[in-house]
């Protein structure tokens, strides 16, 4: 206990927090809404300030705000959109998914129609769970939905903490799975898709919200920030 919390002061001192450093052992004491020194120097900022859901819209009775963390309700989720719309950025945030947990990430989304569709989404999936074992490739956990299968065998077990970066420069877009690039492709380069009957039409979409979509289960995100691109980035 008290080399624990040694560690923890000398951690907070030195701004390096991170969920590397901190672990799935000590979720009480993690922040929720941080960056590090040298985020702050890079030019990040947090999209979620821990306390209420300012700064977002869409569904925001389908989320709630607990101990600091963004909580997708059980049973409730749908579409919560930044309200500040975004060009090319790198977005990064930590996410927790229950057995067989289900949600996704909306990229340069418009507010109307579904954004796997309109625009893309980033799986965010327990697809090690039974239920999902006759899944394509385009659809595990990292994938851009139906267009590009992201690598496998990088997702931490149900319960546990998962960092990801999503990248998005132009039609380039990258994803980073607890320090694991899963996704690097050029949408300009894969050519017409469609999943489930429906083209993608928003592969090439260079602006719009970013958003969390949920569908019916309770997922917990925390240390969300995000960090706009210049054309010299």
């Amino acid at each position: 206990m008290y080399l624990t919390s040694v560690m923890s002061i000398l951690v907070a001192l030195s701004g390096a927090w991170t969920t590397q450093c901190c672990g799935d052992s000590c979720d009480a004491e993690c922040p929720t809404a941080h960056l590090t020194d040298q985020e702050k120097q890079e030019g990040f900022v947090l999209l979620f300030n821990g306390k209420n859901l300012d700064g977002w819209i869409g569904s925001v009775k389908g989320y709630a705000v607990e101990d600091g963390k963004l909580v997708c309700k059980k049973h409730g989720g749908g579409n919560l959109y930044t309200k500040k719309e975004y060009s090319d950025f790198v977005f990064r945030f930590e996410y927790k998914l229950p057995p067989g947990g289900n949600n996704g990430v909306a990229v340069r989304a418009p507010l109307e129609g579904n954004p796997a569709y309109k625009a893309m989404e980033i799986q965010l999936l327990d697809d090690n769970h039974p239920r999902y074992k006759n899944l394509k490739p385009v659809q595990y956990n990292g994938s851009i939905y139906g267009a590009v299968p992201a690598k496998r065998g990088h997702l931490k077990p149900p319960g546990q903490w998962n960092s990801m970066e999503i990248m998005a420069k132009g039609t380039h877009i990258r994803v980073t799975l607890n320090g694991v690039v899963i996704v690097d492709a050029d949408t300009s380069k894969i050519g017409p898709k469609e999943i489930h009957n429906h083209k993608l039409e928003g592969l090439q979409r260079t602006k719009g919200h970013l958003g969390f979509l949920g569908h019916g289960a309770r997922v917990e995100f925390r240390n969300i920030r995000i960090k706009e691109l210049s054309s010299g980035e």
